[in-house]
């Protein structure tokens, strides 16, 4: 069971996503602001994945993407907001 984080962008936007099995577990969408900027609109776990740390890997995994292109994050999804605040070593990126 592979748990690896994955992501599919174009031109406006974007999202990171989890299969396992060949079926999406988990997404986060994003949508691009500028050249220097994304944000981060809406998480979403499938019942039953609840507690798996899925929506954190998923913001870890935007956090080091938004790294390597040196852009900002603006967290407007309530779920990857609260990461944020709980999170200190992502806030570079904010």
């Amino acid at each position: 069971m592979n748990e690896e984080v994955q992501l599919e962008i174009n031109d406006k936007n974007g999202f990171f996503h989890i299969d396992i099995n060949d079926k999406t577990e988990a997404k986060m969408t994003f949508v691009f602001a500028g050249p220097d900027k994304i944000i981060i609109d809406h998480t979403e776990v499938n019942e039953g994945n609840n507690g798996k740390g899925y929506g954190k890997k998923m913001v870890a995994k935007a956090v080091e993407f938004a790294r390597e292109k040196n852009i900002k994050i603006i967290p407007l999804c309530p779920f990857a907001k609260k990461v944020f605040d709980k999170t200190p070593e992502f806030r570079d990126v904010l």
